[in-house]
């Protein structure tokens, strides 16, 4: 009997010490909130801070991955809003300071420290322009003198806003998971079925790419009324990369597609793609170097990106 209760007190010890390291060192147990919404489909959660694998994330009141911020800039402040995906948030592989919008700042104040410069940060995993647009309807656009819709190809078929994923799908938490040890097992190890409403909720029949050049159109006529500046940036997938073989034949009939649309329309636009082939081509930089995954740029393909948008502003 006492061998067991020994067996027990060493295995409750073992539990809360893996616990306490996986919270602590890992962040587990704490991961960022999502919420549901009838018009923009899910937000992050407002005023959170955690910190997932050493890197900090900080969602304001108005769900953005940007400190706490007034309606409108200081005087003497130039504020420069940008708005796009997981590339744009960084997720949880990116630290707060190193988020795309921070980068963007730093640059700016680094070139004209003589102006103050804030460079917010709406953004979510998967989202694509029309759950943009719809964030800016509901919103605004908090002063800016610019802003910047952060696009990647797969978001010009990105289906139509749905808070479906929210507490359904494993990255669209809405509560905290009771422990540490219950996120690891439900996240990593436990084999989840098919789940037909999740399915049908990433399919969308008709024209998407229509639909969200629409969705894109309405966001530059929403920067024109508020006198606010638009710029277009749009980064490709790993695999259009030229040493990769570059876009599929339908990549490249709806990339045609988009730049005679932004040519109509007087959108000043950033094609990623030829700027990161160029780096390839002329530094020796491997494509393997430029991405995380099959999105995600690194650390080096997000500073290209960064210092892109930041001359653009400048």
């Amino acid at each position: 009997m006492k061998l067991i209760l020994l067996l027990l007190g060493l295995g409750l010890l073992l539990s809360l010490l893996a616990e306490l390291v996986l919270r602590v060192a890992f962040g587990f147990g704490n991961p960022p909130l999502y919420q549901g919404d009838d018009r923009i489909g899910y937000l992050l959660q407002p005023n959170q801070q955690v910190k997932r694998f050493g890197n900090r994330i900080h969602i304001n009141q108005y769900h953005q991955r940007t400190e706490a911020i007034a309606p409108t800039p200081a005087e003497g402040t130039r504020r420069v809003f940008i708005i796009g995906d997981s590339i744009v948030n960084g997720n949880w592989w990116t630290d707060q300071a190193d988020v795309l919008s921070e980068v963007v700042k730093g640059l700016l104040n680094q070139a004209n420290p003589q102006v103050s410069h804030e460079v917010l940060n709406a953004s979510a995993n998967s989202w694509g322009p029309r759950n943009e647009l719809a964030y800016l309807e509901r919103f605004g656009m908090f002063g800016a003198e610019t802003l910047v819709l952060v696009i990647n190809t797969d978001d010009l078929f990105a289906v139509e806003p749905t808070a479906v994923p929210v507490g359904r799908d494993r990255n669209y938490p809405n509560r905290r998971p009771a422990s540490a040890l219950s996120e690891i097992f439900s996240r990593y190890l436990r084999r989840s079925k098919p789940d037909p409403v999740l399915e049908a909720s990433r399919q969308e029949e008709g024209d998407r790419v229509q639909r969200n050049l629409e969705a894109i159109a309405k966001i530059q006529a929403m920067a024109q009324a508020n006198d606010t500046r638009f710029l277009m940036v749009m980064t490709p997938l790993k695999r259009e990369l030229e040493v990769n073989g570059g876009p599929l034949d339908y990549e490249i009939q709806e990339r045609q597609r988009l730049a005679d649309f932004v040519q109509t329309q007087l959108i000043p636009f950033v094609d990623v793609l030829p700027i990161l082939n160029q780096e390839i081509a002329t530094k020796n930089v491997p494509a393997e170097g430029l991405y995380r995954d099959h999105i995600h740029l690194s650390v080096l393909g997000n500073e290209i990106l960064s210092r892109r948008i930041a001359d653009k502003l400048l």
